[in-house]
């Protein structure tokens, strides 16, 4: 199993994801300011093939987060809880997406948005955000 974590982890920070291992590095990362996209990260199949791509892909656009952060749910279990704290009025979701501003949550792309979409799907999706949320890099 450890492999295939290893992998899951691997396919988000080798494109810029910086990978948030502890509550407190959670904590640290939502007190900066501007807009961040935190990437909930999982084992699951739609994980894998869905939201990977997707986070991959996503970023690759004239308007994106300054920030990218991503928690795996069910391996870095205290710092995912600590991240879902920031994600008020949502319920908690694996794989997802949060897009925050000042740390604060503005929306998210939830696992039943993803489980049902091809990774295209979830690009626009989330580039749909980044048009709405961030400013033009």
């Amino acid at each position: 199993m450890q492999d295939i974590v290893d992998k899951a982890r691997e396919e988000v920070t080798s494109v810029g994801y910086e990978e948030l291992k502890t509550p407190e590095e959670v904590d640290a990362a939502m007190k900066q300011n501007g807009t961040a996209l935190v990437m909930v990260n999982s084992t699951c199949g739609c994980a894998g093939g869905v939201a990977r791509p997707a986070a991959a892909n996503a970023i690759h656009y004239d308007k994106r987060p300054e920030h990218l952060f991503t928690v795996f749910a069910g391996q870095d279990r205290e710092a995912t809880a600590r991240a879902r704290e920031y994600f008020e009025g949502y319920q908690p979701s694996s794989p997802s997406f949060a897009v925050l501003k000042d740390g604060k949550i503005q929306k998210m792309v939830e696992r039943h948005e993803i489980e049902s979409s091809e990774p295209h799907e979830v690009v626009n999706q989330l580039q749909d955000l980044f048009d709405e949320y961030c400013e033009e890099v």
